[in-house]
């Protein structure tokens, strides 16, 4: 018995070796290694990981050795790496898969039933071990123990469901250490090649993160100056550079910003999309990876990127441009290309919206400072003073109210430090200067208020101000008779809307058209200011609404979305 129980090990260990092989191949075809490293594999993932392991176990049915009218065989290796790497639901369909098939070819045999069991019981154990091993820093090992466990388990089910008892016994007696010592050695060898696939990837994808976070170091530097031809022309030399690319481009939500590599004789920054795809992703905000021409639907017949990963580059959650990856062969396109590209993406949204932050304090800054020297220069100080000592002759009380104005004004303005302030107190600040200018022009310049109660919001501090300042100064005072400014407050649908309304002079035109474009002009610095504050805060659709008749007046309209739960009751009147 000895030496049959020899014989039958070695021959065992001979059909393992199609097994081992088969093993091997599966590690180097792409599809299958993708399926294995996948962290969360979802229905079909397990339904493909059943059939490819229950296939395997059918194999190892075939590669049996008779003995006793039945036959020992390495179905078990198949069936259990399957369960362990795919989970219960695995194991579960690869042993039902490998079990009905043993027991159809040998319907009429003693173990047909039981070992049919055995190899279901086996799938669906190695499935939930998976839960056990997976973390395991030498699954081998672990995998080689569960082999082990689990063949005792099949010996017994044998001796439990095959009649005669002594005919199963004198059987287990001769295949239990062959089958045993091979197909524990078959599993473990198994699970060593996929984890070499683990392995590998972590390697590849430890140089990725390596690689990208060079990028991100290299690029900084340029996307703090914001999103535009100059700095995307930089990034994409760089990422070029670093890596196995054919092409890099980089495009805003309508234009090619910049592009390098292959196409560079029609992917021109400045022109449109040239892709389809990149339509799609602009449009969807979720990436894209494109593996045939037909697929990438470039405009140039003749293009010769065939494959690429589109990915969105977004701040807060909105699409402000793309990066794309080109390869010039057909499914090329790996997934530690697809992990590089995700996670550069992700390095250069964050980086824009820093640029923008930043931007926007620098805005902030200068904001600060034109108000802080409008208020304290020397000449607002002494008209200010001036009026307030005109006052004190015949009116007192309206000098003391001057006075708390004016000082109310260079506090608030001393304190803006804030990112954000409560809507009251911007309001406040307004309340001052215009105390005081109303004091100083006297009948010329008339003030109302029409501001609905209980708005509780925040919104960016020296907003009106400049605006307010503009129509004093550009719109009532040219006016021979004067005028008045009107502000108003009010909540919207979705937003709160601030109104500064004159009935001044007005602007012309052909001057309206370029106000906020033209710093140059004294009248537009602070407009142009409060204009790109805006836009940066909340994005273009949120810019200054200008509508003006010359000679008639003027309104400037501020949108600003809630930033804050907001609690408001019905519109009150007129607040005079």
């Amino acid at each position: 018995m000895m030496l049959m129980t020899a014989e039958m090990m070695l021959a065992l260990f001979n059909k393992l070796g199609v097994i081992v092989i088969l093993a091997f191949v599966l590690s180097k075809v792409q599809g299958f290694r993708k399926l294995i490293i996948k962290k969360n594999i979802n229905l079909i993932d397990k339904v493909i990981l059943s059939v490819i392991f229950g296939f395997i176990g059918i194999m190892g049915t075939y590669s049996n050795i008779s003995i006793h009218g039945s036959f020992a065989n390495t179905t078990t290796v198949g069936v259990v790496v399957g369960g362990v790497l795919g989970g219960p639901m695995v194991g579960f369909l690869t042993g039902l898969i490998a079990g009905l098939h043993r027991y159809l070819i040998d319907i009429h045999g003693f173990t047909a039933l039981a070992s049919s069991v055995s190899i279901l019981i086996e799938g669906l154990l190695g499935g939930y071990i998976y839960h056990y091993i997976r973390n395991k820093s030498s699954q081998w090992r672990a995998a080689f123990i569960t082999g082990m466990t689990l063949e005792v388990i099949q010996v017994l089910i044998i001796l439990i469901l095959s009649r005669p008892f002594l005919d199963a016994l004198e059987l287990v007696k001769i295949i239990v250490l062959p089958m045993m010592m091979v197909n524990s050695l078959g599993i473990a060898i198994f699970i060593g090649i996929i984890e070499n696939i683990y392995s590998e990837y972590d390697r590849i994808a430890a140089g990725q993160a390596q690689k990208a976070l060079k990028i991100a170091t290299l690029t900084l530097p340029y996307f703090r100056q914001g999103l535009n031809y100059d700095v995307a022309q930089k990034v994409v030399d760089i990422i070029y550079d670093a890596v196995d690319v054919e092409a890099v481009t980089i495009t805003n939500c309508k234009e090619i910003l910049a592009h390098k590599g292959i196409g560079e004789d029609h992917h021109i920054a400045g022109h449109g999309f040239q892709t389809q795809s990149t339509k799609e992703v602009v449009k969807t905000g979720r990436y894209k990876v494109i593996n045939t021409k037909e697929s990438i639907r470039c405009n140039q017949y003749n293009c010769q990127l065939k494959s690429g990963i589109v990915i969105p580059l977004k701040e807060r959650d909105k699409i402000v441009g793309t990066l794309k990856l080109y390869k010039i062969k057909e499914n090329s396109i790996t997934s530690m290309d697809i992990e590089l590209g995700l996670g550069l993406a992700q390095l250069f949204s964050t980086q824009i919206e820093l640029s923008r932050l930043d931007y926007q304090k620098k805005l902030i800054i200068e904001a600060e400072l034109k108000s802080l020297q409008a208020q304290i220069n020397p000449h607002f100080l002494f008209n200010a003073i001036n009026t307030i000592v005109s006052f004190i002759q015949f009116d007192t009380i309206k000098a003391r109210q001057l006075l708390i104005s004016l000082a109310n004004l260079f506090r608030k303005s001393l304190s803006h430090h804030q990112d954000m302030v409560d809507i009251e107190i911007e309001l406040e600040h307004i309340a001052s200067y215009l105390e005081i200018e109303k004091a100083r022009f006297g009948d010329k310049l008339q003030v109302r208020y029409e501001l609905q109660a209980n708005i509780l919001c925040k919104i960016p501090p020296l907003i009106l101000q400049p605006i307010v300042e503009n129509a004093i100064l550009h719109g009532i005072l040219p006016k021979k008779k004067g005028g008045c400014i009107t502000i108003k407050s009010r909540r919207g649908k979705e937003d709160i809307i601030l109104e500064v309304i004159d009935d001044g002079v007005g602007i012309k035109p052909d001057k309206l058209i370029t106000l906020l474009q033209d710093e140059n002009q004294p009248s537009s610095v602070g407009l142009s200011n409060v204009n790109k504050r805006l836009i940066n805060l909340y994005g273009e659709d949120y810019k200054l609404q200008i509508t003006s008749r010359f000679d008639e007046g003027t309104c400037v309209l501020i949108r600003i979305p809630y930033i804050e739960e907001q609690h408001t009751s019905e519109m009150e009147g007129v607040v005079a």
